[in-house]
């Protein structure tokens, strides 16, 4: 076994940015990744002879990875061209119910006052500051830091801010606090889904987790030609870096010996010998055997109750009219608690779902494209993929009442001109394993759950795990994250280490 020979486990966002970080510090890095291409859960999907993006469609944080390509001695702009969006949603209940929230708070708060009026305007304000306290509080202290718990984050809080901690509303629900600004349920509900960014219902989620709007509101931006160039991008540096990848060539199991990882062995036969091995994977693919019965001690195993939600999605090409589409357009069920209950409590497809649309052809907003557009279609869904598939009726009825939504708020769908792609917890959980097809982790429910997400650091000696799954959770900057905190702990832990050989020493005294 070499020294300094790092493999990676999965191509996905946490595991780029892992390779990039420990190949610019020296090591020699392999990634090897079970699909065809780099990007993990960002995907295209080929639907009519387009492709539609059909994972995360939002990026946001970009500080992140303005941060890692500066770092490796590049630009984003290098590989990307990135465009800020003016207007972050479309929200609509109705035809006659919509509201658009923008890049700018005094148009949201104008747009704002002339929905619901001028107390909700006022209490749209008084969120948005308290949002940014919230965010401006985690970002130094547990978004880009290593998880350490409650008391780890009252430390670098400092322990005299006693107040900036409850100022964060731990014990209290996004839901409950939103009531605080906002009178229109409406406003409750739009804000509330926030917590499904992290996969998390509002009546569930922390008050905390009202720092993702103000991440939105310092900007959301469109990447030219899809979600999947960033990937392209960070696959590009890891390169240029010297980082090998090895695709169509999944891991069957990691070797450990002497309770250390010394190699990962992939499906063919092949043994790739590494004296680190991260994996950038669901922590409970680990804990349920699917890398080796040795590995599975690396962490614990989480109960199927406490994963986050899945998805149903459509990825679609066809011809609309009616609804005036933007790039993302969410469409509100007309009762949220409900919606929730129906996929947390009862495991099933929600009978009034509120649906989010991502039209890719309507960036910058502009008329119907002649002909068919491309169009992702996402409604939140239980994750329980491993233990019971919807059947075809099940996935049909559910489509039958997303273009029922859609309807009723005034877009629609030609169904002689579409042609779709359906994905379903069952499918998303054959693509990340022993996750039942959720797609973000454990949920975010309760004021100790963020301090329960696995860490980089496991038990095994040598193995480490980075994505959306791990601190500090999911979506893409957040992946990215974990993938610098992991390499992070990787190169602390190996400063730490010092490397001894076995010596003859001359001399000494002869016993029998």
């Amino acid at each position: 076994m070499r020294r300094n020979q790092v493999v990676v486990i999965g191509a996905g966002v946490g595991g780029l940015v892992c390779a990039i970080e420990l190949a610019r510090s020296g090591l020699d890095v392999t990634v090897v990744e079970q699909a065809s291409r780099a990007g993990g859960k960002l995907r295209e999907v080929a639907v009519g002879g387009g492709l539609v993006d059909s994972g995360p469609t939002v990026f946001t944080m970009r500080w992140v990875f303005d941060q890692i390509f500066e770092a490796a001695g590049a630009s984003l702009n290098d590989h990307l061209n990135l465009r800020p969006a003016e207007v972050l949603a479309r929200h609509a209940w109705s035809a006659t119910e919509r509201l658009d929230l923008h890049a700018d708070i005094d148009r949201s708060a104008d747009a704002i006052e002339a929905f619901a009026g001028p107390d909700d305007a006022a209490g749209f304000r008084a969120f948005c500051a308290e949002s940014s306290r919230t965010y401006q509080t985690l970002r130094d202290t547990f978004l880009d830091v290593q998880q350490e718990g409650l008391l780890g984050l009252a430390r670098r809080v400092g322990l005299g801010r006693s107040g900036a901690l409850m100022g964060l509303r731990p014990f209290e629900t996004l839901w409950s606090a939103l009531s605080d600004h906002f009178q229109d349920p409406r406003l409750r509900q739009l804000y509330g889904r926030y917590a499904t960014y992290c996969g998390s219902s509002p009546f569930a989620a922390p008050a905390t987790l009202m720092l993702i709007a103000h991440v939105e509101r310092e900007g959301v931006w469109t990447i030219d030609g899809g979600m999947q160039r960033l990937a392209e991008a960070l696959e590009a540096q890891a390169v240029s870096l010297g980082v090998s990848f090895r695709y169509s060539a999944p891991a069957s199991r990691i070797e450990v010996d002497g309770g250390r990882a010394t190699a990962v062995i992939l499906e063919g036969g092949d043994r790739l010998a590494a004296d680190t091995v991260v994996v950038n994977a669901d922590s409970q693919a680990l804990a349920s055997g699917t890398f080796g019965t040795a590995a599975a001690a690396a962490v614990s195993p989480r109960p199927p109750m406490d994963r986050s939600l899945s998805a149903v999605t459509w990825s679609v090409m066809a011809t609309t009219r009616g609804f005036p589409l933007t790039r993302h357009n969410v469409f509100f069920s007309g009762d949220y608690r409900t919606e929730f209950e129906d996929i947390l409590g009862r495991g099933r497809l929600p009978l009034d779902p509120t649906v989010y649309v991502c039209a890719q052809d309507r960036d910058p907003p502009a008329a119907a494209p002649i002909g068919a557009e491309r169009m992702l279609f996402i409604v939140n869904a239980p994750a329980n993929g491993d233990r019971r598939g919807f059947d075809e009726a099940e996935v049909s009825a559910c489509q039958t009442r997303v273009f029922d939504r859609l309807t009723r708020c005034g877009l629609e769908v030609d169904p002689q001109t579409m042609i779709s792609e359906i994905t379903t917890p069952e499918r998303f959980n054959a693509m990340f394993p022993a996750t039942g097809g959720a797609l973000y982790g454990a949920a975010t429910h309760g004021w100790a759950s963020a301090f329960q997400r696995p860490g980089a650091k496991t038990r095994v000696s040598g193995l480490y795990l980075a994505g959306g799954g791990a601190h500090p959770g999911a979506g893409v900057p957040m992946a990215a994250l974990s993938g610098r905190l992991a390499a992070r702990q990787i190169l602390r832990d190996r400063a730490s280490m010092r490397p001894y050989r076995r010596v003859a020493i001359s001399g000494g005294m002869s016993t029998p």
